[in-house]
């Protein structure tokens, strides 16, 4: 597998992301970045991205976090961000994202008592850790994702997504970044969302990510995710369903998930206003403050 690597002069002078990276070289070559702040022995919030964003995502949350006597960790996926980036689509599967993370979060980190924040594919690797390790984590905080198994369709605006991104000559990131915020998305925030890509060579992630959620049936992650599902509708880990009032692709899981999930029941699930799938980027500092009552109340 050919691994590339951003140069670090691309992530100089980040707006309002100054935290000092810190890089694990897992078995198989591998470098997986991340970035933490808050106190060492506070309580683990987990906070992992997903496509086409990195770390950077969560630049406003983790301030808020730390105040709160948490400490927030936040990786960057593998082909993205900081972490090093396999050269080819068909290095990425389900399979080696669940883990890759795996790897760095329960082996490098030796990260206990956990409280997952998994947003879009940050959900979809995050739940199979929960349901696979689940002695691992404490509580989850599902935030715009879900866990597919192919039984039930995509909706059309993510199959639309999914055939932009395999099909585009060049691909923009900072502009499917930007198309899943409601709020907008200035200069620096595109800039930094394109900071991990000099040139299309580097975007075999991006790429490969639409095409690994599992659609059909008999897709190679559909038994992994049903067999995660059960565990997880088994489970009595707390678990806040915090989505925003205005995701098109995942607004439909909300209500599955507080449904299905045991440690869901009998709570009260924010809705976070005037937000879009991006909701870290729309209402950061809202869906943080939820994140840390949650922690404090369970």
């Amino acid at each position: 597998m050919d691994l590339l690597r951003t140069p670090e002069d691309r992530f100089a002078d980040l707006a309002d992301f100054t935290y000092e990276p810190r890089y694990a070289e897992l078995a198989d070559g591998v470098r997986m970045a991340w970035v933490e702040a808050g106190p060492a022995d506070g309580p683990v919030v987990l906070l992992l991205h997903g496509e086409p964003s990195w770390s950077y995502l969560y630049r406003s949350m983790i301030p808020v976090l730390a105040e709160a006597g948490l400490r927030a960790v936040a990786p960057d996926l593998v082909g993205f961000g900081r972490s090093d980036k396999p050269a080819r689509v068909e290095d990425h599967s389900y399979a080696a994202h669940v883990e890759w993370v795996r790897a760095l979060v329960l082996d490098h980190l030796d990260l206990h008592e956990v409280t997952l924040v998994g947003q879009d594919w940050g959900g979809l690797i995050g739940l199979r850790l929960v349901a696979e390790h689940p002695e691992r984590f404490a509580r989850v905080v599902a935030a715009n994702t879900g866990l597919p198994t192919g039984d039930a369709d995509m909706p059309e605006v993510w199959h639309r997504f999914r055939r932009a991104v395999q099909g585009a000559e060049e691909l923009d990131v900072a502009r499917l970044v930007a198309s899943g915020c409601a709020r907008g998305l200035d200069d620096e925030a595109r800039a930094a969302y394109d900071a991990p890509f000099p040139d299309e060579s580097f975007k075999a992630g991006p790429r490969a990510m639409p095409g690994l959620v599992p659609y059909a049936p008999d897709d190679p992650a559909s038994d992994d995710n049903r067999r995660a599902c059960a565990a997880l509708r088994s489970s009595e880990l707390p678990v806040l369903v915090a989505f925003s009032d205005s995701d098109p692709i995942t607004g439909a899981m909300a209500p599955v998930l507080r449904r299905e999930l045991p440690g869901a029941r009998d709570r009260e699930h924010p809705t976070i206003a005037g937000a879009g799938h991006f909701l870290q980027e729309d209402a950061g500092p809202e869906l943080a403050q939820a994140v840390a009552r949650f922690v404090a109340a369970t």
